[in-house]
């Protein structure tokens, strides 16, 4: 179905078609082209980390992460209930465990009840900013230390949330703050971490390139001409963001008055506008025959077949998945786009 007010679209408003052009023209098209360290330099710097690790998604990301980390079989990750699958998948692809933690009512891992499900074989605790929310890192970073853990932060919908933990990983897919396409970046501040994500991105080869790989490895390489476009859009996110923080305002001031409609907290970054309502799947409904998209939020990871626990339906995370969704949030969305879908919100419940 094609809608007039789709919930997310690329902002491609900088320098994309230049780098990506001088990408092709100069046949550097592959992940040895110029674009990616700039773009990996880019990137940490202006989350003022000194080490950046292109790679091709945010999943691969988390992955590479956890790997170079240590972990594997017989390891347990802590992650919370309330995510997208991809946190779950990156701890499993290692041949560990996931162990998820319920999340509070903002949606992220509720920290109080991290440290019940802490274990002898807990390695990491991930947590996963939601919809653009930091969760209580300080609180993380002490039960880390506490423990002696190890912190992989999953931004993928938090570009602009500057990192605290070992190592923090950003997707660059299409409906992200910013994008390439497809693709992902880890940062962290240890050397010896950046190397190894690098090293395990690009199927471990040896120094000397004698094809003998001594562990198992990726083909996770950032392709130069993804890097072009993740350059250029790094160039602009302080502009990307302070238009979101101006769509995340509009919406605020036109539906908090509106009976069935219960508005989240504030983000710190707004990656998509995120909402509980009365009779979400009418409301979801009447917007899509208005050409308005929304979507509806995660489901536990415990309701996941591969993850499946019987008590699911007990959850916090569990509660808020049944009326919670988003509306349209892009860098592009105007103000007459907002004042559109708030008014067909409004009319839905009859507030004037």
């Amino acid at each position: 179905m094609s809608y007039t007010y789709p919930v997310s679209m690329p902002w491609l408003k900088g320098r994309e078609l230049e780098y990506v052009t001088e990408a092709v023209s100069g046949g550097w098209i592959s992940s040895q082209g110029p674009y990616v360290r700039q773009f990996e330099e880019a990137f940490a710097a202006y989350n003022d980390m000194p080490h950046g690790v292109a790679c091709s998604s945010g999943t691969t990301a988390l992955t590479l992460a956890l790997r170079a980390l240590g972990v594997g079989p017989g390891d347990e990750v802590i992650v919370p209930e309330f995510t997208m699958i991809a946190s779950a998948w990156a701890v499993t692809y290692t041949g560990a465990t996931p162990v998820f933690v319920d999340c509070g009512d903002d949606l992220n891992i509720d920290v109080s009840r991290i440290e019940e499900k802490i274990t002898s074989r807990t390695k990491v605790i991930m947590p996963v900013h939601i919809y653009g929310r930091q969760c209580d890192m300080d609180a993380i970073m002490n039960l880390a230390y506490e423990y002696n853990l190890r912190v992989v932060e999953d931004s993928a919908e938090a570009h602009g949330v500057r990192p605290v933990g070992d190592i923090a990983c950003f997707s660059l897919f299409a409906n992200k703050i910013i994008t390439a396409g497809e693709g992902g970046v880890c940062l962290t501040r240890d050397a010896h971490l950046a190397e190894q994500m690098a090293h395990l991105r690009a199927m471990a080869f040896t120094k000397d390139h004698s094809f003998l790989h001594k562990k198992l490895a990726y083909n996770y390489r950032m392709t130069n001409m993804q890097a072009a476009v993740a350059l250029a859009q790094t160039e602009q996110l302080d502009t990307i963001l302070a238009t979101r923080r101006d769509i995340e305002k509009r919406y605020d001031e036109a539906l908090r008055d509106v009976p069935g409609i219960t508005l989240m907290s504030a983000r710190d970054v707004l990656w998509m506008y995120d909402l509980r309502a009365e009779r979400r799947e009418e409301l979801c409904a009447y917007l899509a025959d208005q050409g308005i998209e929304t979507r509806v939020f995660f489901k536990p990871m415990s309701r996941q077949p591969g993850y499946y626990d019987a008590d699911w339906p007990s959850l916090n995370a569990s509660r808020l998945s049944e009326d919670g969704f988003y509306l349209p949030t892009h860098t592009g969305l105007t103000a007459q786009d907002q004042e559109f879908i708030t008014d067909r919100i409004r009319d839905f419940y009859g507030a004037k």
